[in-house]
């Protein structure tokens, strides 16, 4: 039986998205070690509606 780590999948989403009013969302879907990083993560990542890199954020 495989054991249970501490990396879990968490959705990330873009910040700059929901302010521009523009629809649809953009989200990247990663993994993050949860004893090392126990915060909530931040990448810049393309989104490419707005067609530049923005700030996504992790979200619940």
């Amino acid at each position: 039986m495989a054991k249970k780590g501490n990396r879990v999948q968490v959705i990330l989403e873009c910040t700059e998205h929901k302010e521009s009013g523009m629809p649809g969302t953009s989200r990247y879907i990663t993994t993050k070690n949860k004893k090392n990083t126990p915060d909530r993560m931040e990448r810049k990542k393309y989104n490419s509606v707005l067609r530049r890199v923005t700030l996504h954020r992790e979200i619940k």
